[in-house]
């Protein structure tokens, strides 16, 4: 049943989050220990700490940071190898209040994976539409359901639709093409994830000619379209290319961005200079053709990886497109966009803001060791940025998840030399050098080697600082955390009158 921090509850909430609750920035326990290779994380008597952690109230603001594709998996391996195993990420390990969440999706009628009628069960693993359904609007669906039913055609409001009903300023960021499934889940309501652009539509991105258009959703609009509907004031990522489609009106979806008013930038120069973002003039970044460049080289797991020398990562200096460019290039970091779009959002009534770390999922995918670390180094550095607001405003509500987990895990090396190749389950593994200066192996076994790795369906870590944070604490499900933030937007609590979620304690 949905909760709320009522007064008479408050000795239950602070036992569950003593319990629960990762340690507080490593700063505040510092002094009490310190481990080699990293800032101390909490040890002794919490109670107070965790005590003061609890903010009741009403929030003006939240912000809620995505890792696509970021399990506990994925954060350790980053950890170990930026911090050490005894160390702490700066941004994604600083929020004081922790518990999980569950993920998945639900099967949708005729679903040629399911065998006979399971409509409406449990899909056990999610994909990014599905998951990022449930917390946008509070109701599951099927995978591949950007924001509506299992029907695919009922439509449900969404965090950011809502937040506009209330006079918020808004704000999506990530670093994958705006039209994709985690940025697109909060402004648009489509059947199919795919359907970037009008029927009929092939354009080049990063320098290939590719199609996404509404052939799966007919009667719907494409996403990049409801994007200019929706009009968030403020929407960053890549996916340029796919605004060069040709809408109903004979002008590219581009140029009708430009005549209803959005500012449109394509580097990091020009953003800098965007001075405010409103309803009147949104601000539209497009940084690349398709996704934006990652931070490291790729580095892919092979067969016989965990038998290599451990090694470290290097900046990428190739860009999607196969041109020579090093990372960053003239494209912000997701850090700089995150920054950028709390100083355009911030304001007297208030802001909500989605910030995608989206090339986790899309590195792991790939058996990306270096990829993934640097796109989750990428993310724990916009979560500095936001906290560092939040801690200055006290009235913000930061919230940094994950959609879904991922194949990678730590494995040890030893023992694979042990035993015959053949008996090993595995697609592929790479050495890191890690931060304590010791040899990490990764290893990829959710698909064939050169095959694109799956997604898995455990349950993830969600974090929270500020007003309402305290109900991420405990078992929850994704759709729970939109009534946290409505609730906490609005200063009644959980929202209870949205069937859509639970909570289970």
């Amino acid at each position: 049943m949905p909760r709320n921090l009522a007064s008479p509850r408050r000795l239950r909430v602070l036992a569950g989050v003593a319990a629960l609750a990762v340690a507080s920035t490593g700063a505040a326990y510092a002094a009490n220990l310190t481990a080699p290779g990293g800032t101390n994380r909490h040890h002794g008597d919490q109670t107070a700490e965790v005590d003061a952690q609890i903010k009741y109230g009403k929030a003006k603001n939240v912000i809620l940071f995505i890792g696509d594709g970021m399990g506990d998996s994925e954060i350790t391996i980053a950890r170990n190898y930026l911090a050490g195993a005894a160390g702490t990420l700066k941004g994604i390990d600083s929020l004081p209040l922790t518990g999980q969440y569950t993920t998945y999706a639900l099967h949708k009628k005729d679903d040629p994976l399911s065998p006979g009628d399971d409509t409406g069960k449990p899909d056990y693993v999610t994909d990014s539409a599905a998951s990022g359904t449930g917390w946008a609007t509070g109701v599951k669906s099927y995978n591949g359901a950007i924001s509506v039913g299992l029907d695919g055609t009922t439509t449900h409001q969404t965090l950011l639709e809502w937040a506009k009903t209330r006079g918020l300023k808004t704000g999506d960021v990530t670093t994958a093409e705006i039209q994709d499934a985690t940025p697109a889940v909060q402004y648009a309501h489509v059947a199919d994830r795919g359907c970037y652009t009008p029927a009929g539509q092939t354009v080049t991105v990063d320098g290939r000619s590719q199609k996404k258009d509404t052939t799966n959703c007919p009667g719907q609009t494409s996403i990049e379209e409801q994007l200019l509907a929706a009009r968030p004031d403020v929407t960053l990522g890549g996916g340029r290319g796919w605004f060069d489609a040709v809408a109903g009106n004979g002008r590219s979806v581009l140029q009708n961005a430009e005549d209803s008013g959005f500012q449109v930038v394509e580097d990091k120069g020009t953003l800098t200079g965007v001075r405010s973002a409103d309803q009147r003039k949104p601000l539209l970044g497009l940084f690349a053709s398709g996704n934006m460049q990652t931070r490291y080289k790729a580095t892919p797991a092979t067969a016989t990886g965990y038998s290599k020398p451990a090694a470290t990562c290097r900046t990428n200096d190739t860009a999607p497109d196969g041109s020579a460019v090093t990372w960053p290039g003239t494209q912000p970091t997701l850090a700089d966009m995150t920054d950028k779009a709390i100083k355009l959002l911030d304001n007297k009534k208030g802001f909500f803001l989605q910030v995608e770390g989206a090339s986790i999922d899309k590195q792991d995918h790939a058996a990306n060791a270096c990829g993934q670390i640097g796109e989750t180094q990428d993310l724990d550095e916009a979560v500095q940025v936001g906290m560092e607001f939040a801690k200055k405003h006290g009235d913000t509500l930061v919230l940094v998840t994950a959609d879904h987990a991922h194949t990678s895990q730590i494995i040890n090396a030893a023992d694979i030399s042990a035993a015959s190749p053949s008996t090993i389950p595995l697609a592929g593994t790479y050495n890191l050098l890690t931060h304590d200066g010791t040899t990490m192996t990764v290893a990829y076994g959710t698909a064939q080697l050169n095959g694109s790795q799956q997604h898995t369906g455990t349950q993830l870590r969600l974090a929270g600082y500020g007003p309402g944070a305290a109900n991420v604490v405990g078992l929850s499900d994704q759709t729970d955390m939109f009534n946290t933030i409505k609730g906490a937007l609005s200063g009644s609590g959980l929202d209870r009158g949205h069937g859509g979620g639970r909570h289970r304690h």
